[in-house]
């Protein structure tokens, strides 16, 4: 439904997107994550249309999009981080407007107007000035406006930012009902809205798709086995050093508060240390009051890549100058 194939983006010579190529099937929702600056903004600006790649391909329901530029952006809704509504319209008249903007056949564009109302949930501020309405409230206008002319794929940039807990379960559903007759590509900084939501993940990081594959997929691949949370009896300043000797235990990590002992183990991949853990507590007699399994999320994956990535990236910065040192030690090779 919505193909991308090694899309790049330079500004004056800078790389912002580097041979992105993903792939969303129809009825799929699929979230596109990344930190500031990682390029994703950019890269659902050249697949709407905003921005004109310096190569690759946009494939949207069959159509290119360099070659069919109208027939491509017809087939998608596009919801920016940034919405452009006008305050002082009505709510009806402003997604009324775009339904037009659109084109939309003068004959549908009641029955279109009424149905993203009621879809959005925005029918009962229908005759309200968008001026007046809260943050929620213009989001789903947006939303509204992004589908009145029956997009087969929509494009969210960030649809919940701003909002309180309460909206963005309403956003966060709506979200999932559009699945029903709309591809979607969403893009969002709050992770467990991704677990709750999408099919789905693609990562990106400095313009370059870092990770892909289901929530459940990146947990196993790119985490150790599930970690292990330990609650003591009592302050115990080297339980973290005593666990951390276990064998299989990666890393260990002790927080003491209230008078107990908190220790959270990690480790190696289908280790179980429950057995070796409670063995351990009886034999120096600590008090065992908590011993549960503790899974990864997709937030731990998350930093845990970008540490990574940026590990690599200091690693290369520091070979740069020990190979220039190298080579300004060697006499006979200097002009």
């Amino acid at each position: 439904m919505l193909e991308v194939e090694a899309l790049r983006k330079s500004f004056y010579g800078t790389l912002a997107v580097d041979d992105v190529s993903f792939r969303v099937e129809s009825g799929e929702i699929l979230g596109f994550l990344g930190p500031n600056g990682a390029g994703k903004t950019t890269t659902m600006r050249m697949i709407t249309g905003f921005l004109e790649p310096t190569s690759g391909k946009v494939t949207v329901d069959g159509v290119d999009a360099a070659a069919k530029p109208k027939e491509a952006k017809a087939r998608i809704g596009y919801l920016p981080e940034t919405l452009a509504l006008y305050p002082e319209m009505r709510v009806r008249e402003y997604v009324k407007f775009r339904a037009e903007l659109c084109g939309v056949p003068r004959r549908e564009t009641k029955a279109r107007v009424d149905d993203a109302l009621a879809t959005c949930f925005v029918d009962d501020v229908a005759r309200k000035p968008i001026g007046n309405l809260s943050k929620g409230y213009r989001q789903r206008v947006g939303l509204a406006a992004a589908l009145v002319h029956g997009p087969k794929v929509l494009v969210l940039d960030e649809p919940t930012v701003g909002l309180d807990p309460r909206q963005i379960v309403k956003v966060r559903d709506l979200i999932r009902d559009l699945r029903k007759d709309h591809t979607i590509l969403l893009s969002t900084h709050i992770l467990p809205e991704v677990e709750l939501v999408c099919d789905r993940v693609v990562i990106i990081d400095r313009g370059k798709i870092v990770a892909t594959g289901t929530p459940e997929t990146l947990r196993q691949q790119l985490t150790q086995a599930p970690g292990l949370a330990v609650g003591l009896k009592g302050e115990i300043p080297d339980a973290d050093g005593v666990l951390r000797q276990l064998p299989g235990v990666v890393r260990a990590a002790r927080m003491g508060a209230g008078g107990e002992t908190r220790v959270l183990l990690e480790a190696d991949r289908g280790a179980d240390l429950r057995e070796a853990v409670f063995r351990e507590c009886v034999a120096r007699g600590w008090t065992l009051l908590e011993l549960s399994s503790r899974q990864a999320t997709l937030e731990d994956v998350f930093v845990r890549l970008l540490a990574t990535r940026d590990a690599q990236e200091d690693a290369k910065t520091d070979e740069l100058p020990a190979a220039v040192e190298e080579q300004e030690s060697r006499p006979e090779e200097r002009s």
